[in-house]
């Protein structure tokens, strides 16, 4: 499922125009965004939480040549599924 696709699937289900269902998805999305910039997690109960999880500088090899390479040090987003999602996912 694409954006366009969740947009219409989320504006059939609460029954708005796919406009107030794209406004509604892209404040969803920059809320959760911003809140990881700021360094704290999102929990939705149910569904799981987005957290970012910091990776310390290492060193690395370079697959074809061997040579050693320096990878700096990098924050990633992560999710977690939540015990109900798992449970639907799995049945």
């Amino acid at each position: 499922m694409n954006k366009g696709e969740l947009i219409a699937a989320v504006a059939e289900k609460a029954n708005l125009t796919k406009k107030d269902a794209g406004v509604v998805l892209d404040a969803l999305l920059d809320s959760i965004t911003e809140s990881l910039i700021n360094g704290e997690a999102v929990q939705l109960i149910g569904f799981g939480s987005f957290g970012v999880k910091e990776r310390a500088a290492r060193e690395g090899r370079n697959p074809a040549t061997g040579e050693a390479v320096k990878i700096d040090a990098k924050k990633s987003v992560h999710f977690t599924a939540g015990k109900a999602l798992k449970a639907v996912v799995n049945k």
